[in-house]
């Protein structure tokens, strides 16, 4: 039995090229349907306690960021020739939460993340390929990059 489904965590460093290739060789290993997600956490903007007085923003940073992730994800689709994949520009509290729920709307079972290798306190305090490794309902590729 191979994997049916691959997600590929989208970044945008650099090296997301190197980590998108890797994914896109297990898809076409396994003859599996590749998806792509980039996961804007939420912007919490409270205002409250006197300021509001101030002008209304023209158009909310989420709104924002999630349409400049959606054009940054369609590049980077281009870039490695993701003619087929879907692309996910999903808005969430965090990352690790973003990735799961689409692991568990689109019957993901394996997810290729970036992993920079970090040690000491950086370790410690973890990161989005750690958290997603420790509690994914799936098996996860982290790519050192």
């Amino acid at each position: 039995m191979g994997y049916r489904h691959v997600l590929f965590a989208a970044d945008f460093s650099d090296e997301a090229l190197k980590v998108g290739e890797r994914a896109k060789d297990i898809a076409r290993q396994y003859g599996a349907r590749l998806s792509a997600i980039h996961v804007v956490e939420d912007v919490n903007i409270s205002l409250g306690g006197g300021y509001e007085l101030l002008p209304v923003l023209p158009e909310l940073p989420d709104k924002v960021l999630l349409r400049e992730s959606r054009a940054a994800l369609g590049q980077l689709a281009q870039k490695l020739k993701l003619e087929n994949a879907d692309l996910w520009v999903v808005n969430a509290p965090s990352t690790k939460e973003g990735i799961f729920g689409a692991v568990e709307d689109h019957q993901v079972d394996l997810i290729v993340v970036g992993s920079h290798g970090r040690h000491g306190l950086a370790l410690l305090l973890g990161s989005t390929a750690n958290a997603v490794l420790h509690g994914a309902p799936c098996d996860v590729l982290a790519v050192r990059i």
